[in-house]
């Protein structure tokens, strides 16, 4: 297991399977916020994983400074104060509060909706909200009313103080640069047209260094005329950047953490890897897709990881959820944000299908084209046409994912009560009980494959005779033994509520592949024969 691993698992297999990773388990939940810490290190707010960790950039050696189920819940960006206190910014709570020395950790504010961008001069601490309307304000260390430098801000983001005394900031939509001074007044416009800046930071010259997200460039920026050069060229999904002495990194939604070196040149510092992942598909070749919250991935066979689309693409459907693939590079997609979309990468074309829907999670299409989807929040089951939602079920303990049986029935994974039940004309019937928290499902062969993730097991039923036989243990996917997650509450435009979703597909070649979302990998099951 690679040093640092966010998760680590020793899986058992029943006789006759054979286990592959198809992508190395994530040493990170994304990378947003970076800061270099009193000690050296690089501190990265981790949003998905409400995780903070410190990354020796000698060693490589990560730590996790708060975990995942600690105080603190969705970090976007971190920030110190002379005494060494680390304030973060808790962007989908709406809060700031304050780690101290002792590893103690306190509430500052609560009512800061979207608080993301933070920094701290001369032991000021200022920050701002990503949101439409967001604002700019300074806070007191001890809790006191903010003061508004700026408001009616849209999507403000990781921002700094620069050598003239004045707080500059990017804003993701506008697509430029301001500052103002730190006493208020009016803002100003620094620059323009850019790639939707995320962050700012400035290098020893006193020129701005700031991240764009949707072109995925790291620009150098001088503040006083506007001009600027490309100092690296990455990929789209760009997050924030700090300094450790003369050494520039930058962070990616992917959990890539990078260094800038001369002329362009890169060097990786943290591998990439993925967030979740959350529900997966095949292709009739054998692709794999993987919604990656932010990003639908696909993995050829035999090939590597390729972004069909993220969040700033064209045609994005929103914070992708359910996943099944429909063929001819065409998806029927689940967002958080409550809609069922058609969604098209390669054109750019996303249709919405259906609107104002609940928490979403998995979806499934039978051979006839039939929707259907699972609300878990109001315990519901849809099916989808003609732009409308029909509720076929309702009453469920967290219903999940949902899978057609091979006839026709819709199964769901009720994953609050422990079961996967059938939905009939009058409501449901018990299928399988006695199980602990089932996620993912798939009929295949006659057999109903359950990822349990309560229990870390996959569960394989004859839908026949009933038998029940256990696959796999020790799969790494929820949280780890004694850890309840905090819940994601999300922010518009970005996402609604987010959650883990353990998914389970299966290839033309009878291949299992199943989200292992503790640990950030896909992983595949063959039966041997």
């Amino acid at each position: 297991m690679t040093q640092g691993a966010r998760y680590t698992s020793s899986i058992e297999l029943a006789d006759g399977w054979a286990l592959q990773r198809l992508t190395e388990p994530s040493r990170l939940f994304g990378a947003n916020g970076l800061r270099t810490g009193p000690d050296g290190r690089v501190y990265i707010a981790q949003v998905a994983g409400s995780q903070i960790s410190a990354l020796d950039i000698e060693s490589g050696e990560v730590e996790t400074i708060s975990a995942k189920g600690s105080d603190i819940v969705a970090p976007d960006d971190v920030a110190f104060a002379s005494n060494g206190d680390m304030y973060v910014t808790e962007y989908y709570d709406g809060r700031v509060s304050v780690r101290e020395g002792n590893g103690a950790t306190r509430l500052l504010r609560d009512d800061l909706p979207g608080a993301n961008g933070i920094t701290i001069h001369k032991d000021r601490l200022f920050v701002n909200e990503c949101r439409i309307g967001g604002r700019l304000m300074e806070l007191s260390l001890d809790g006191g009313a903010p003061r508004v430098l700026a408001d009616e801000l849209t999507m403000p983001n990781g921002m700094e103080v620069g050598p003239d005394g004045k707080l500059y900031w990017p804003q993701i939509g506008t697509n430029d640069i301001w500052r103002i001074d730190l006493d208020g007044g009016e803002p100003e416009r620094v620059a323009g047209d850019l790639g939707a800046p995320d962050a700012v930071k400035f290098d020893k010259d006193g020129f701005i260094v700031s991240t764009q997200v949707a072109s995925g460039q790291v620009l150098r920026i001088d503040p006083r005329s506007g001009d600027r050069t490309i100092l690296a060229q990455l990929s789209p999904g760009l997050d924030n950047l700090t300094f450790a002495g003369d050494r520039l990194f930058v962070s990616s939604f992917t959990g890539q953490v990078t260094e800038i070196l001369a002329n362009g040149e890169t060097k990786t510092a943290l591998p990439d890897g993925l967030t979740w992942p959350l529900d997966l598909t095949t292709g009739a070749d054998g692709t794999v897709y993987i919604a990656d919250g932010t990003f639908l991935l696909a993995l050829a066979p035999g090939g590597e990881l390729s972004v069909l689309g993220m969040l700033f693409s064209p045609g994005w459907p929103g914070y992708i959820r359910g996943l099944h693939s429909v063929g001819d590079g065409e998806f029927i997609v689940t967002s958080s944000e409550g809609q069922v979309s058609r969604y098209r990468p390669a054109t750019a074309e996303s249709e919405l299908l259906v609107d104002g829907l609940g928490q979403l999670y998995g979806v499934a299409v039978d051979r006839n084209g039939a929707i259907a989807t699972t609300d878990i929040a109001d315990g519901k089951v849809y099916t989808v046409a003609d732009g409308k939602a029909e509720t076929v079920a309702s009453g469920l303990a967290q219903p999940i994912d949902v899978a057609f049986g091979p006839d026709g029935s819709l199964l769901v994974s009720e994953s609050g009560a422990g079961r996967i039940v059938r939905v009939t004309g009058s409501g449901t019937d018990t299928v399988v009980d006695g199980l602990e928290t089932p996620h993912g499902i798939l009929v295949h062969e006659g057999q109903l494959l359950i990822v349990d993730v309560g229990a870390k097991t996959l569960v394989s039923v004859d839908l026949d005779t009933k038998a029940r036989d256990i696959v796999a243990r020790n799969l790494p996917v929820g949280a780890p033994e004694g850890v309840t997650p905090k819940p994601l509450l999300g922010i518009a435009p970005f996402s609604g509520p987010q959650g883990p979703f353990a998914g389970i597909a299966v290839g033309p070649d009878g291949t299992l592949y199943i989200s292992g979302d503790a640990e950030g990998s896909v992983i595949a099951l063959r039966k041997q024969r």
